[in-house]
């Protein structure tokens, strides 16, 4: 690009401090935006993680209460299940159904905040 010497009278082409004070603020704005959505891709994807974790606490606990050889103890009981270097608390509540031959079983499963994550339930048979 050449530069023309600028003679009396003339004036030089370019951004006016207004507008490069525009453009700045266009842009900050834009990449305010795009570290918000980052920022939540990266939330989901914690979240996602701890949901499959404690999901298979869960698991492990239903398929103890069918594998064993005796009906589970009707009340409730705690156990912290560690997934993946990370601690979930665990509660197992057992309740009685109409039909003394079966008994419903609900976990749920906490994260280290105590805040619950999941909770899946299923009914245990005599054999």
């Amino acid at each position: 690009m050449r530069h023309a010497k600028s003679s009396p009278g003339t004036r030089q082409r370019g951004f006016t401090l207004v507008e490069v004070l525009v453009a700045l603020g266009i842009i900050a704005i834009a990449l305010a935006a795009g570290t918000q959505a980052t920022n939540a891709l990266t939330r989901n994807g914690q979240r996602q993680s701890d949901l499959l974790l404690a999901q298979l606490c869960a698991e492990n606990e239903l398929i103890k209460a069918r594998l064993a050889r005796q009906m589970p103890a009707i009340g409730d009981a705690g156990v912290v299940c560690t997934q993946a270097n990370t601690s979930f608390g665990v509660t197992i509540s057992t309740t009685p159904t109409l039909n003394p031959n079966f008994r419903r079983v609900d976990v749920q499963v906490r994260d280290a905040a105590e805040a619950p994550l999941l909770r899946l339930s299923t009914v245990v048979g005599r054999f």
